[in-house]
């Protein structure tokens, strides 16, 4: 138990330990109604959005605990309520507590019936939505700006496999089909077997679980009202609807349930008036392009945050007592860098020490790397991609691979060699980075290597990557290659003139965490402006109907 509990702490940002509200079910009959809200009333004209074919009902037959479980029945029957008949039931519940920030844990049974939709969710308590618990008194927000948190639905996703749940963020900048999502595949059947769906709200990020395994973590690098109306308080809701975007309802059915063993809410409540203490902060690895720095306090409620201010300002929760490593990418080379790291806690209480301040210089650069990014798999497939490296320093080869992709968790990295093959377990260097030297090289001579990520729920491997020991780049489709391609000045400072070979080019600029800077069709000749950018190094992706080459860009 020790052990599940430290490796499901390990995988938020914030830990929330304190029972604030719950509800175990143990009295059999009507749904307690001190904790519960019966939410029938339709918002539209004749129905619920998305399609639905159900009544809601405050009905004992629809809503009923027994044996310590909650029970939500949907059921074919016809039913009139509010002048509308409809051919199905069930019952959608709203908690009438909220709360801002916390984990909430709801141990289930998810029925998988065709045409039901199942669903373990959130909204803003400010939203305003006719026949809600909160609506009357706090209603001032339309959805999406109340701001949606599902942690878990089922049924509405007929691509994915049988049994992968998922978690979807609703905000003014993605909504409906939202790109803000994450699934997961649960190890046994979630009808017949309960599972535990939980998510972990922080004001930094938050994360979703299944089973204690995270899977998903939302963390927009802007947080504002438009990506994060999550700073108010939110309610829970449980519900089972029917038909719409659940699909066609089988003329057999005739009913289902979701069977909840409990529901929990924690947050942090004590009163902390103590601040971090033994704050220590110093520097890692250098390159030309980067900055580690590493930093440490201890601080009794568990949670330690960071603020780092340099070339940019990053705010960093992490678990107290231990170390965390934060990688500030993106620099210009052989370049002084001053960095002030301070240490605070949840309640604000900051170190006797703010701020430690560092320097360091970035490293030439070496004419030996080769880098890039990339989306291409050998095996499995990736969602954001994978950055790659190679450097040389007399006969060793440094190979570096970081993963890009945010919706894989617990990963590790095994290094595979093409021929003869062998597979190496790579070292973690941070987060996602990892590294592995190899030694005794020959100058001039070629090697292949691929990177297998290894996950929670499956792996993806990258394609093979041909590398020249001691050159500046490798072989292949996402060489830095000789083509008929011309980009310069490189080093730029303001305009970045392209003449291309083909007419019609799909380009992308990337900065060297991997984040899309730039994306656009052109044509074969383009100035692209970079006077905006920050200096640093970038990689612009050149595709066309011919090939896909990747470019390293400086800017001054």
């Amino acid at each position: 138990m020790l052990f599940a509990s430290t490796f499901c702490f390990a995988q938020v940002d914030v830990v929330y330990s304190d029972l604030v509200w719950s509800d175990e079910f143990t009295v059999n009959g009507a749904v307690d109604n001190t904790k519960w809200h019966h939410q029938t009333q339709m918002p539209t004209a004749g129905g619920w959005f998305n399609g639905e074919q159900q009544h809601y009902t405050n009905l004992i037959s629809n809503s009923f605990t027994n044996n310590g479980d909650l029970n939500i029945v949907a059921k074919k029957e016809t039913f009139t309520d509010q002048s509308v008949t409809k051919n199905y039931t069930s019952a959608r519940l709203n908690s009438k507590f909220a709360f801002k920030y916390g984990r909430v844990d709801v141990r289930a049974k998810v029925p998988k019936n065709q045409g039901t939709w199942p669903a373990i969710w959130l909204l803003g308590r400010n939203v305003i939505e006719p026949g809600g618990f909160f609506s009357a008194t706090y209603g001032t927000a339309n959805w999406p700006a109340c701001g949606e948190i599902d942690m878990m639905e089922y049924g509405i996703f007929p691509s994915q496999p049988e049994n992968f749940i998922q978690s979807t963020l609703h905000t003014p900048s993605s909504y409906g089909g939202s790109v803000n999502h994450g699934g997961m595949l649960a190890s046994s059947d979630i009808a017949d077997n309960y599972h535990v769906y939980s998510m972990n709200w922080s004001p930094f990020q938050i994360t979703f679980l299944l089973d204690g395994v995270a899977y998903y973590t939302y963390n927009p690098a802007v947080k504002n009202a438009n990506t994060w109306p999550f700073d108010k308080e939110q309610y829970l809701l449980l519900n089972i609807a029917m038909g719409g975007v659940a699909g066609t309802i089988p003329a057999a059915f005739n009913q289902t349930s979701m069977v909840i063993d409990y529901v929990r809410i924690y947050q942090n409540t004590a009163v902390d008036n103590e601040p971090p203490f033994n704050f220590t902060a110093s520097v890692g690895a250098v390159t030309d392009s980067s900055v580690e720095l590493l930093m440490n306090a201890t601080d009794l409620s568990g949670n330690v945050v960071y603020t780092v201010s340099g070339a940019s300002t990053q705010t960093i929760p992490h678990v107290s007592g231990v170390q965390k490593s934060v990688i500030v990418s993106g620099l210009a080379p052989n370049t002084n860098y001053t960095f002030n790291i301070s240490a605070s806690d949840l309640s604000g209480n900051a170190a006797s020490n703010n701020p430690v301040i560092l320097n360091a210089v970035t490293a030439p650069i070496i004419n030996t790397n080769c880098y890039g990014a990339s989306t291409l798999a050998s095996q499995g497939a990736f969602t954001t991609g994978y950055k790659y490296g190679f450097q040389t320093t007399g006969t060793d080869v440094k190979i570096t691979f970081e993963l890009l992709d945010a919706d894989k968790t617990a990963v590790v990295a095994y290094l595979w060699k093409e021929s003869p093959f062998t597979e190496t377990l790579m070292t973690n260097v941070s987060g996602k980075i990892f590294t592995h030297t190899i030694t005794g090289q020959t100058v001039g001579s070629t090697i292949s290597y691929a990177v297998k990520f290894a996950y929670a729920g499956g792996m993806s491997v990258t394609k093979y990557y041909s590398y020249v020991v001691g050159n500046a780049c490798t072989l292949g489709v996402e060489n830095f290659s000789k083509t008929k391609d011309y980009l310069y000045p490189n080093p730029v400072e303001d305009i970045l003139n392209l003449k291309l070979a083909e007419r019609n080019n799909t380009v992308t600029l990337f900065d060297f965490s991997g984040k899309v800077v730039f994306r656009q069709v052109v044509g074969g000749i383009y100035q692209f402006d970079m006077s905006h950018l920050k200096s640093g190094i970038y990689l612009m992706r050149i595709e066309n109907s011919r090939s896909a080459n990747t470019y390293k860009i400086i800017k001054k």
